[in-house]
């Protein structure tokens, strides 16, 4: 495969995986300033970059929108399977709700020259496979949310000390209005913006995206292509 095939082929992941780690550097480069500003305001001693970024500061800054990225796709795909929005471009037809025949999915005896191994093993390797994209997003989720409850509760023990109060476990710390308040802001952003999505995509179209329908679709139709 010569290069540019291998990046016309894989544009789309080289598109996003580009600007995330610009994104990823830009957040490091201005948390460090914002981080410093503070620390000079309490007189306190600047850090470098490295420090910062291996700082609970910029780890929970950076795993607090992981996670909350993660379980919206997580539930997405979940809601997805049993949950229908006539018109949507995001949605199965209303006859299609559920995890779908062997055929539909081509798994077992159906599964075409060229499937997965997986999907034609059957028993559980075909069940955990069936399920994998979820199990992967469920996985990550979990991961970041701790990261981000052991960060966050890093600082949280800082900010005690700093004010001579006592600092408090990770158990006791997840319980606490402090944690939820940064979990649930995320949250609910983006359970809006999946939402809206599915909504829009109804009667709103963008011509040659997959995530749109045709533009000269129905409106009521759930059609991708």
């Amino acid at each position: 495969m010569t290069v540019r095939a291998f990046l016309r082929d894989n544009g789309l992941a080289l598109f996003f995986l580009a600007i995330f780690l610009a994104s990823l550097v830009g957040q490091s480069v201005a948390g460090q300033r914002v981080f410093n500003e503070e620390q000079r305001a309490h007189g306190d001693t600047p850090v470098s970059w490295g420090r910062y970024v291996t700082s609970s500061d910029f780890g929970q800054a950076v795993m607090e929108n992981w996670q909350s990225e993660f379980l919206q796709f997580a539930v997405f795909i979940l809601a997805t399977i049993w949950l229908i929005q006539r018109g949507s471009a995001e949605s199965k037809a209303p006859d299609e709700a559920g995890p779908e025949s062997d055929r539909k999915e081509r798994i077992g005896g159906y599964a075409p020259p060229g499937a997965p191994a997986w999907a034609r093993a059957r028993g559980w390797r075909t069940i955990l496979y069936s399920h994998s994209l979820l199990l992967a997003m469920v996985l990550i989720f979990f991961g970041a949310w701790f990261a981000q409850s052991v960060t966050a509760w890093t600082i949280y023990n800082d900010e005690q000390r700093e004010h001579d109060e006592r600092p408090v476990s990770w158990a006791a710390y997840v319980t606490r209005s402090d944690f939820w308040e940064k979990t649930l802001q995320n949250w609910q952003s983006e359970f809006l913006a999946v939402g809206t999505m599915a909504v829009f995509t109804i009667y709103l179209r963008e011509r040659g995206s997959p995530e749109s329908k045709p533009v000269g679709a129905p409106h009521d139709a759930n059609v991708t292509n």
